[in-house]
Order: structure tokens, then sequence, then C-alpha cells
């Protein structure tokens, strides 16, 4: 008797390991198999891992001193169709190639151009900021409607859209727009491009949507091209027979504020070999400094590069009449890209700048070596008059 009571017990163990083991399998049914790793040559921000079943995209870190990782499930209608998953174990599940997007931030458009996949936008907070002639024609005909704020989306106009995914920023992670989101079973993906510490990093995200619209070679064609020519710049740049002292930043309120030497501007100007000034400092993100020390370091500096949102030199004037003590200022050698917008006032540089490193370097190279660069046209900066 109590050898069969063992035989039985071990039979109920034994069909409750293999109906644990078959539910695990129900429940992941996406074989690791073969997998391959999108090449990322810059970008710290994302990785996209391709199985024989599904891809993973991961967000790491995508505001500055974030510790949170994102893990999205990317698959195909078929491959949708023949796997189950555990939906607790992603941040979201996103069928591609996606059919229907909202944006939230200007850099994010010229990718969805560069792809041709323009077309699936449906929605953007400030569209007015947008500058692109392409995606504004989408805008006038009412094809991309109007989401309010990214700080506070008109999420009862964003639900009615019903996108496939929303691509969004963030700087603490704290969104409540984002998670009313999540919570209609919309996936939120957070796009760091703007934490990345280089320009050809910030431009390798265009492999980001590429993985989003199942066009992976495609984006790395793209962004293939634009490292090319942005080397190239770069190496142009080598030959110049002098490095021009360079300033940039202008005051606000009573503080000054300029890239560190840490920052992808100043990255663009050591590419461009010129002497910025700060180039050797090593805070994270802009620096603040006082009148005095900018001055006593830059006043005879050759050239001045964006003075915050100054788009004349009587503008420069009129906010400090000391500005015009700078030798910049005297000689006229004042560059900006304010002045550089669409038909609604978007400035073109937040926009095109972060995808085309290559252009923004060309330009920086123009002004302050044009004997290098004699028939290129400035794209974004403009001398200001």
């Amino acid at each position: 008797m109590l050898h069969k009571k063992i035989v039985f017990i071990t039979l109920l163990v034994s069909l409750f390991f293999w109906n644990c083991q078959d539910k695990s399998k129900q429940e992941n049914n996406l074989p690791e198999g073969s997998k391959s790793s999108v090449k990322i040559d810059y970008a710290t921000g994302f990785a996209i891992t391709n199985y024989e079943n599904y891809s993973l995209l991961t967000i790491n870190n995508p505001w500055p001193d974030s510790d949170k990782n994102y893990r999205y499930l990317l698959l195909t209608k078929t491959q949708a169709a023949v796997s189950t998953f555990n939906k607790n174990d992603y941040d979201g599940i996103i069928t591609i190639p996606v059919e229907k997007m909202v944006v939230t931030s200007t850099t994010h458009i010229p990718a969805l151009e560069l792809l041709e996949v323009e077309n699936t936008l449906i929605g953007f907070p400030g569209t007015d900021y947008i500058s692109s002639e392409k995606t504004r024609k989408l805008i006038d005909s009412g094809a991309v409607r109007e989401l309010g704020k990214n700080e506070g989306l008109n999420t009862e106009v964003l639900l009615e859209l019903n996108p496939n995914v929303v691509i969004g920023f963030g700087i603490d992670g704290n969104n409540k727009s984002f998670e009313t989101i999540r919570k209609s079973g919309i996936p939120v993906v957070y796009n760091g491009d703007w934490v990345e510490t280089s320009p050809l990093a910030k431009a390798e995200w265009v492999k980001f949507f590429g993985a989003l619209y199942n066009k992976s070679a495609q984006a790395e064609t793209i962004f293939k091209s634009i490292e090319t020519d942005y080397l190239k710049a770069k190496k142009l740049a080598k030959n110049a027979a002098n490095k021009p002292r360079v300033l940039s930043g202008a005051m606000h309120k009573d503080i000054w504020y300029l890239p560190s030497g840490t920052s992808p501007e100043a990255q663009l100007l050591k590419d461009a070999n010129v002497n910025y000034l700060w180039a050797n400092s090593e805070s994270k993100g802009s620096l603040a400094l006082n009148f005095e020390v900018v001055f006593d370091k830059a006043k005879d500096a050759d050239v001045w590069i964006s003075p915050s949102y100054y788009n004349s030199l009587n503008a420069l004037e009129k906010a400090n009449v000391h500005y015009t003590q700078f030798e910049a200022f005297k000689n006229k050698n004042i560059y900006s890209f304010v002045n550089t917008a669409g038909k609604t006032g978007g400035v073109t540089y937040y926009e095109i700048g972060t995808a085309r490193p290559d252009l923004v370097l060309k330009d920086l190279v123009k002004i302050t070596h044009p004997e290098l660069l004699e028939n290129y046209e400035l794209q974004f900066f403009k001398r200001l008059e």
C-alpha cells in the first residue's frame, strides 16, 4: 500500500513538473535559436538583437543618470501569429513594420524621412516646430494631428489616433501622459538620442527607427553614408593651415552658458580642427560661467559660434552692451543657426542637425577654414548681420 502511494505521489509530481514546463514553453514560445546583433559603432543608448522568430530592442539609460533599461519585443505579423509570450517580460510588444506612429521630438522626423516612412506619422506635439517641407505637407493635409506639448500630451486625441507606438523622450521618466498611454495598451519607447555624447552616436539612432520599420539594412546604409561624409570632412579639416580660436554660447540672465569639452558640440569643433577655448573642460552638459571669466579668456576669439537665440548683432548689443567688446563682434564674425527656419518658425538645425552631423561639421569647416570648402554653401549657420 505504501509503495502504491509513493508511486502515485511520484506520478503527480512528474505531471506537475511537465505541465509547468509545457506552460513555460507556451508562455515563452520564442526559441533563442541563432541570433545576431545589429552593428552599433557609436551609440550606447540602444541595442537590437535579432533571433529566429523575433527581435529584441533594448533601451539603455534614456535620460541623464538613469539606471533603468527597457526591453521591447519586436514581431512581424507572421511571427506574432505563431508565437506566444509572456507580456510581463517586456516593456512593450510592437508589431513591425510600424504602420502608425507618434513621435515627440523634431530630431525624430529626419529618420522617418530618410527611411521613407514619414507617411506613417500621425501625430506630433507642437507641429509648428517641424521645418521639413515634406512633413509639413502631411501636417497641412491633416494627416498629422497636433498633440499639444510633450510635457502634457493631448492624450484624448492620441488615444483616438491609436498609434502602434509612441516614441517619447524624458528628462527623468516622470511623464503622466506616457503612463496614461501605456495603460491604454499603446507601447511608449524612450528615444535617448539626445543623451549621447558624440555627433555620430546621435545620428546612429536611425538604426533604432530602422528596427521598428523592419528596415535595418536600409538604416545601416543611410548611417554608413553619413559616417563616411563626416569622417571625410574631419580629415579635410586636418589640412587647415591654422586653428582659429572659437567662443560659443551667450548670457542667460547673469550666467554665460557654453558647451563643455565633453559635449557633442565640442566634439564637432574639435573635428573641425579649431581651438575651442573650453575644449579641455570635463564637466557634463553645459558650463555655467560669469561674464568676466568668459571675457578674460575669449575677448580675442576669432569666431563666435551659436550666441544663444540672438539673431542679429543689434539684438546682441541690446541684450548686453558688453558683447560689443569681443573682437568677434567687432569683426562681425559671429554665426548662428537660428535664422535658418521652416515656414512656421521651426529651426532647421534642431530637426536635421542631429541626424546629419556631416552637414553640421561641413558648416563649421566652411566657417573656420573657408579655403578648404570654397564651393560649399552653409546649410544651417548664417553670419549675424
